[in-house]
């Protein structure tokens, strides 16, 4: 089991995203709960490249202050929608027997989208803890919309296990209890 963060990453971790204070305490509470259950946690980011808003070398494109990286905790970097196209990090995560993956992130119409699909797609299971993925509003429906959309109705039961906050800390703790109990 390992916790994927993805895009948190300062220009887009703003107030304009749907239910912002409730995703950041929710996100710092996954990671804080992976750390002290020993299951690996993992940054992706995004790179619009050169003359883009979002580029690598710029401070929007680091980390958001509040989920920063600790220790050797990996991060790799995208240019494209899904954590997993030409990033290094599909084969990590074979090469580390991986079978569960949490995802948290943003934006949920986007790269978080496309990272759980891609993720089923390649066999893993994909675990969305209620609000630690978000949006913004955009020309089609309401960022609460799109929310609702991805994780009540498009993803849950068919790309990915869409569960409580608690839920997926409790099977961090089963988790660990298993890794544990197997030595």
């Amino acid at each position: 089991m390992v916790l994927l963060i993805v895009d948190t990453q300062k220009l887009i971790t703003n107030k304009e995203l749907y239910e912002f204070d409730m995703f950041v305490s929710n996100v710092k509470k996954i990671i804080q709960a992976a750390r002290e259950n020993s299951i690996e946690v993992i940054y992706v980011r995004h790179d619009d490249g050169a003359g883009n808003a979002l580029t690598k070398g710029t401070d929007g494109f680091e980390i958001y202050e509040g989920f920063q990286p600790i220790n050797d905790e990996k991060i790799f970097d995208k240019n494209v929608n899904s954590a997993f196209r030409e990033t290094g990090l599909l084969e990590y995560l074979i090469s580390k027997d991986e079978k569960d993956i949490i995802v948290a992130g943003l934006q949920t119409d986007y790269c978080i989208d496309a990272t759980i699909k891609c993720g089923f797609e390649h066999g893993f299971n994909m675990i969305i803890p209620a609000y630690t993925n978000t949006t913004v509003n955009n020309k089609f429906m309401s960022a609460e919309q799109s929310y609702r959309y991805h994780n009540e109705h498009m993803w849950n039961g068919r790309y990915a296990e869409c569960i409580s906050l608690d839920e997926t800390i409790e099977r961090m703790k089963s988790s660990q209890k298993l890794v544990a109990f197997n030595r």
